[in-house]
């Protein structure tokens, strides 16, 4: 079980999200207001190709120890400053595999879609934090540390210092 630290959100398309004192979570949309809600696709680079295609990133979810992490290499970084809407802590969110359900505070539900892939905007907000977000495993094979992306399964408020718990993932077939 980890907790939450701090929830953002953003009406426009930006980098970085406002910290807020609460978020509340859309069933099957996601961040009431944030400019990534919706059914189909909100990135921009994606709608471009196929803004049909479903929202796989309604909630990103940023693990706050990444930010000590890159704070010790020298980086400025605080809660929403990656575009991230909730900043956990003590749960490892990168071993979560896709179909995996955390319940945020009292109601809120979401399902792990993937993999954040962070982008080249990233180095405009401080340059070198791409390579700072990215690493490779003693195979070579890229480990991508700028947290995960997700689906909302149940409404509810979230707000800093709500819990997190994991449920296993969704079986083969009953997922998205």
């Amino acid at each position: 079980m980890g907790s939450v630290l701090a929830v953002s959100l953003c009406h426009g398309h930006h980098f970085s999200k406002t910290p807020s004192l609460s978020i509340r979570l859309l069933t099957g949309f996601g961040v009431a207001g944030d400019a990534h809600m919706g059914e189909t696709v909100k990135h921009r680079s994606r709608v471009r190709k196929d803004p049909t295609q479903p929202n796989l990133r309604q909630v990103h979810l940023m693990h706050a120890e990444l930010f000590d992490d890159l704070r010790g290499q020298g980086f400025d970084i605080q809660p929403g400053d990656l575009g991230e809407n909730v900043t956990t802590s003590g749960i490892d969110l990168l071993a979560l595999p896709a179909g995996t359900r955390l319940h945020l505070g009292a109601s809120a539900a979401v399902e792990v879609t993937g993999l954040r892939n962070p982008c080249v905007q990233i180095d405009t907000f401080q340059n070198g934090l791409l390579a700072a977000t990215l690493d490779k495993d003693d195979a070579g094979n890229l480990i991508r540390k700028a947290g995960i992306m997700s689906i909302v399964l149940a409404d509810g408020d979230v707000r800093p210092g709500d819990a997190v718990v994991r449920t296993p993932a969704a079986p083969a077939g009953g997922g998205r």
